[in-house]
């Protein structure tokens, strides 16, 4: 589920903001950076426009420091980001969670028409 993405110019993005559900919380599971070309990352900046808000949808950020690899938003970081409405849904390739909760090594693989943003867990 997209929560918002860190901008790169005006009609591009360096980084998807990504979480997912647990109860009624949205939670920030991490940054997606590989798996874009420049027109996709394009794309999904039209399509993420409408749904801009000016606060996180995130229950878990600020994080209180900068994690090992850089998958975290300090509250120094959080005004970079632009963040939208939770209701795109991208299909993410990763490897594991890590130890705190965040996707390590996470893909964009495109955008999924056939599930809702509620509807994002965490899997397994």
């Amino acid at each position: 589920m997209i929560g918002g993405y860190r901008p790169e110019g005006s009609d591009s993005l360096d980084a998807l903001l990504v979480g997912y559900y647990a109860g009624r919380e949205l939670l920030f599971a991490g940054k997606v950076r590989a798996g874009f070309i420049p027109p996709v990352r394009r794309e999904v900046v039209r399509k993420l426009k409408p749904l801009w808000i000016d606060r996180s949808p995130f229950a878990n950020l600020p994080d209180d420091k900068k994690s090992r690899w850089g998958a975290g938003i300090t509250a120094e970081e959080m005004h970079q980001m632009q963040w939208t409405k939770p209701q795109l849904v991208a299909q993410i390739r990763f490897v594991e969670f890590t130890a705190e909760g965040r996707l390590r090594h996470a893909a964009f693989l495109g955008l999924r028409t056939d599930k809702e943003a509620r509807e994002v867990r965490r899997e397994s």
